[in-house]
């Protein structure tokens, strides 16, 4: 049967008249083969819920993502001034979704930190406190840390080069626990918390004023994330996690002690490819096949 396309003309204007037909024997054992064609057409036309189900199987992924883009990711403000810029904090995680909320030795949270929170007033109840950085890193077995930074490094600058929000939302897998940490209203993140992290991200700003409330940047790199929440998970490239990178780096650290050349060079060849594992995304594949390779150059110069 041919089917009807939107825009065809269905039947013609010709009044259509139905007839009783008698039934002869010979065609009662047509209509019955009829009958059977019919059902049998029927029949096979039910395996068009493929279709349903490969649908119901994308939203199902789709609901997976978007779960772990709730529980993988924490959001740290660290030593954080005034009370109210943790509601304002707690109301930008709101509106994009985000649940977990980290203060690190906060002040006391006041009722103007619930007041400014408005519909994230929930955040803050839930929020989880502790004293020191390390001490959230292993309570949560954190894969990996994003300092947030108002002031972009240069090649010279070593300790991190950050990236762009929309960089860091297109290439994150929340199928590992992320931090994101914004430091202290006055001075931000210290060197030695950004150097502990795995990434900076910074937001870029005019230069005569390049410094931004907490919460507005929070927004800007919240919705980078939220946006591409779909992209993270690609099927068969599982990130690596915090420990694989970490032998990884200690391979090369090893590798790199192997050579006869000044300890300032060493340093600054060690801190320059954990920045670039850093800012990566390696999966876990790559990690195994760079740690085969790096060990191999090592026992080649061991023969030596």
């Amino acid at each position: 049967m041919e089917l009807i396309k939107i825009g065809d003309t269905a039947v013609s204007e010709d009044k259509i008249v139905e007839t009783a037909t008698m039934t002869s024997p010979e065609n009662k054992e047509e209509s019955k083969s009829e009958k059977k064609s019919t059902s049998t057409k029927k029949a096979k036309s039910k395996p068009q819920s493929r279709g349903s189900a490969r649908v119901k199987l994308v939203r199902d992924k789709e609901e997976e993502e978007i779960s772990l883009f709730k529980e993988n990711i924490y959001i740290v403000f660290v030593e954080c001034e005034t009370p109210g810029n943790i509601g304002f904090l707690a109301r930008t995680m709101a509106n994009f979704g985000l649940k977990n909320l980290v203060l690190i030795n906060p002040p006391t949270l006041t009722n103007e930190a619930y007041y400014q929170a408005t519909h994230g007033k929930y955040i803050v109840e839930n929020a989880k406190i502790y004293a020191t950085l390390d001490e959230f890193y292993q309570s949560q077995r954190i894969d990996f840390k994003v300092a947030s930074t108002g002031m972009a490094g240069g090649s010279y600058n070593l300790s991190r080069i950050p990236i762009r929000p929309e960089e860091l939302g297109k290439s994150m897998n929340v199928s590992n626990k992320i931090a994101i940490l914004f430091g202290r209203e006055g001075d931000g993140l210290t060197n030695k918390e950004i150097s502990d992290c795995d990434i900076c991200v910074s937001i870029p700003t005019d230069p005569t004023y390049p410094i931004m409330n907490i919460s507005h940047a929070a927004a800007i790199i919240f919705y980078e994330l939220f946006k591409n929440k779909h992209d993270y998970a690609v099927e068969g490239l599982a990130e690596s996690n915090d420990l694989e990178k970490k032998y990884l780096k200690k391979d090369m650290d090893d590798l790199i002690d192997c050579l006869d050349i000044p300890e300032h060079k060493k340093k600054n060849g060690k801190k320059t490819f954990n920045n670039i594992i850093s800012r990566a995304f390696i999966t876990g594949r790559e990690v195994y096949t760079l740690k085969g390779i790096l060990r191999r150059l090592k026992n080649e110069l061991d023969e030596q």
